[in-house]
C-alpha cells in the first residue's frame, strides 16, 4: 500500500509540474499567436486541472496534519489545545484519504474519461436474417441507453436486411464519459432465442459483432492527404435515379495501414467524403492506439477498447431472460430491461472490474 501511494504521489508531482509548465507556456506570446498549439495546450491543461486542484488540497491537508502533530508533541501544549489538535488530525487524515482515493480512481480511468466521442460499428454475424435482427436490437439498445445518458447519436451508415434488420450500421455517439462506458462493448455478441422466422419454436444461436472506436479530434491525429487514395464512383443501392447518375460514392484507402472506408449513404459527394474521413480517422487512430496498448498493457487491451470482433464477450439468452458477460463472469436476469436500454448495472460492473484490474497493476 505504501509503495502504491508513493507511486501515486510521484505521478501527481509530474502532473502538477506539467500543469505549471503549461501555465508558463500559455503566457508566451509566441504560443498565443499559434492557434493550433494554443488549443492543444489549453485542452491538455483542462484534463489536468481537476486532479491538480485535488492534489494541492491534499498537500495542504498533509501540511495541516504535520502542524497539528507538532502541537500534540509539544510538552508545553495545554490539554484542551492538544485535544483540538488531535481532532484536527483525525479530520484532516480522513480528508486526505478521501482525496487520495479520488485521485487514484481518476488517474486509472483518466484516459477514458476524456474521450467524449466514439464511432460504433455493428455488423450481423453468423445466423442469417436472425443475426441482422439481433444487430438491430443491439443498435436500439445502445441508442436508448445513449438517450438516457443525454448523449447525441448520429447514424453515419447502414445496410438493411429484407426483414428490417441491420447487416451493418455505423453510428457516432457524443457525450461526457461515452468512451468510459461504451468502450467495453467491442467484441462478439451472441443471442439465443426463437427467431421470428422459426415456425417450429426451436431456439437458435446467432451472432453480431461490435467495434467501438474513439473518434479523435483532428488535433489528436493528423493524416496526410498524400497517404490516402480517394476513389469516386456512382452510388448503388436505394436512392433512386438521381443518386445513380451522380458520382457521389467515396472510397478512401489509408496506404500506411491498408485501412479502407466506403461511404455512399448521402446523395452529396461532399457529405459522403466528410463521413468517410471521420470513420477513417477513427479507425487509423484506433489502429495506432491499439499498438500502444499492446506494448503498454496486453491484459487491458483484451478487456477494453480493442474493438476486437473475434472475441465472444456476451451472451443474450432470451428463454432464461439472462445476459452473461463472459469477461467478468457476470450474469444478470433482466435481459428484457437491458435490451431496451437499461444497461446501467452491466456498464457499472464492467467499469468497476476494469478499475480494480488497473489499480492492481499500478
Amino acid at each position: 500500500m505504501v509503495a502504491r501511494t508513493d507511486s501515486l504521489i510521484r505521478k501527481l508531482d509530474e502532473m502538477e509540474a506539467r500543469y505549471v509548465e503549461i501555465d508558463q507556456a500559455l503566457a508566451d506570446p509566441a504560443v498565443a499567436s499559434n492557434s493550433h498549439k494554443l488549443v492543444a495546450l489549453v485542452k491538455e491543461q483542462g484534463k489536468l486541472k481537476a486532479t491538480v486542484g485535488k492534489y494541492r488540497r491534499y498537500r495542504q491537508a498533509q501540511a495541516g496534519i504535520a502542524d497539528a502533530r507538532g502541537i500534540v508533541a509539544d510538552p508545553h501544549t495545554d490539554e484542551e489545545f492538544r485535544g483540538l489538535a488531535e481532532a484536527e488530525i483525525a479530520e484532516l487524515e480522513d480528508k486526505s484519504e478521501a482525496l487520495l482515493q479520488e485521485m487514484q480512481d481518476t488517474l486509472v480511468m483518466a484516459d477514458d474519461m476524456h474521450v467524449d466521442a466514439i464511432i460504433m460499428e455493428i455488423r450481423a454475424g453468423t445466423g442469417g436474417e436472425e443475426a441482422a435482427l439481433f444487430a438491430r436490437d443491439l443498435y436500439e439498445m445502445y441508442t436508448r441507453y445513449a438517450e438516457h445518458r443525454h448523449w447525441k447519436v448520429e447514424q453515419l451508415s447502414f445496410s438493411v436486411s429484407e426483414k428490417g434488420g441491420f447487416r451493418e450500421v455505423i453510428l457516432a455517439v457524443k457525450g461526457p464519459g461515452v468512451w468510459a462506458e461504451m468502450g467495453y462493448e467491442g467484441g462478439g455478441h451472441r443471442v439465443q432465442r426463437v427467431p421470428e422466422t422459426e415456425a417450429q419454436g426451436r431456439i437458435h444461436t446467432s451472432a453480431a459483432t461490435v467495434a467501438v472506436l474513439p473518434e479523435p479530434e483532428e488535433l489528436d491525429i493528423e493524416i496526410s492527404p498524400d497517404d490516402v487514395i480517394e476513389q469516386v464512383c456512382r452510388s448503388g443501392g436505394p436512392g433512386g435515379q438521381s443518386v445513380n447518375k451522380l458520382s457521389s460514392a467515396i472510397r478512401l484507402e489509408h496506404i500506411p495501414t491498408g485501412i479502407t472506408v466506403s461511404m455512399q449513404d448521402e446523395k452529396s459527394q461532399h457529405k459522403n467524403r466528410a463521413k468517410a474521413w471521420r470513420i477513417l480517422r477513427s479507425r487509423v487512430y484506433e489502429h495506432f492506439e491499439s499498438q500502444k496498448r499492446a506494448e503498454r498493457d496486453s491484459q487491458r487491451k483484451n478487456m477494453i477498447g480493442s474493438g476486437d470482433r473475434s472475441q465472444k464477450i456476451r451472451t443474450y439468452n432470451f428463454p432464461q431472460n439472462r445476459v452473461t458477460d463472459h469477461r467478468i463472469g457476470l450474469s444478470l436476469y433482466n435481459l428484457d430491461k437491458i435490451i431496451t436500454g437499461a444497461m446501467g448495472e452491466l456498464v457499472e460492473a464492467l467499469k468497476q472490474y476494469d478499475k480494480q484490474q488497473r489499480l492492481a497493476r499500478l
